[in-house]
C-alpha cells in the first residue's frame, strides 16, 4: 500500500497527463492509476484502456462497447505479456469502486481521420492549459459568431492524455478571420488546420 501511495504522489506532482487540482474527477483518475502502482505493466494497460475508452466484460475480458478484444492484441499494442492484460481485467472486476466504471466504459467514433474524404474541415486546438475551463465554450462562440456549423467535437481528457487537444469537425472550410480569432483566444497555445 505504501508503494501505491508513493505512486499516487508521483502522479499528482510530476506527470503532465494527470495534473491534480481540487476536483474529484481528476483525483479519481489518479486514484485508479495509483491502485495499480505496484505493477507498472498493469498501469500501462489501465492507461491504454482509459485513453481509448476500452472497458471490461462481466467475464473479465477487455472489450470495446461490449465486444471482447483478444488480450494478445491489447498486449501487443501496450508492450506487455497477455497474462498482464488478463490479470489487469480480473483485478478491475474485484475493485468495488472501479469495476462499474470499466463495465460501462464506451468508445465513440472520431471522424477526424476521414473528414477530408467527407468534405469536412478539421480544427485541432492545442490549449495553453487544458485543465482551465472555458476552452470549448470560447471556440464554439467564435464558430457560432461566424455561422460555422459544427459536425463533431472531440476532446482528449487532460487527466489521461499527455497531449490534450480539442478537435472540431466543421461542415465547411474555415475562413482566415475565423482561424485568427480562434488563434487569438487566451486559452489557445496553437492551432492545426
Amino acid at each position: 500500500m505504501y508503494y501505491s501511495y508513493l505512486f499516487y504522489r508521483f502522479l499528482t506532482r510530476h506527470l503532465a497527463f494527470c495534473p491534480i487540482r481540487s476536483n474529484r474527477y481528476s483525483i479519481m483518475w489518479a486514484e485508479i492509476l495509483a491502485s495499480f502502482g505496484d505493477s507498472p505493466s498493469q498501469v500501462k494497460v489501465i492507461r491504454f484502456l482509459l485513453e481509448n475508452g476500452f472497458g471490461i466484460t462481466k467475464e473479465g475480458r477487455i472489450a470495446v462497447n461490449g465486444i471482447p478484444v483478444p488480450s494478445t492484441q491489447i498486449a501487443r499494442q501496450v508492450g506487455v505479456d497477455r497474462r498482464v492484460v488478463d490479470a489487469t481485467a480480473e483485478r478491475i472486476l474485484k475493485m468495488e469502486g472501479y469495476a462499474p466504471i470499466f463495465l460501462n466504459m464506451r468508445a465513440t467514433q472520431d471522424i477526424s481521420e476521414i473528414a477530408e474524404m467527407l468534405s469536412l474541415s478539421v480544427i485541432t486546438i492545442i490549449p495553453d492549459d487544458a485543465t482551465r475551463p472555458g476552452i470549448i465554450g470560447a471556440a464554439v462562440r467564435v464558430l457560432d459568431a461566424h455561422e460555422v456549423g459544427i459536425r463533431q467535437i472531440f476532446v482528449t481528457d487532460p487527466h489521461l492524455s499527455e497531449s490534450p487537444k480539442l478537435v472540431i469537425i466543421t461542415g465547411e472550410s474555415i475562413a482566415p478571420e475565423v482561424y485568427q480569432e480562434l488563434k487569438d483566444l487566451p486559452q489557445v497555445r496553437h492551432i492545426i488546420l
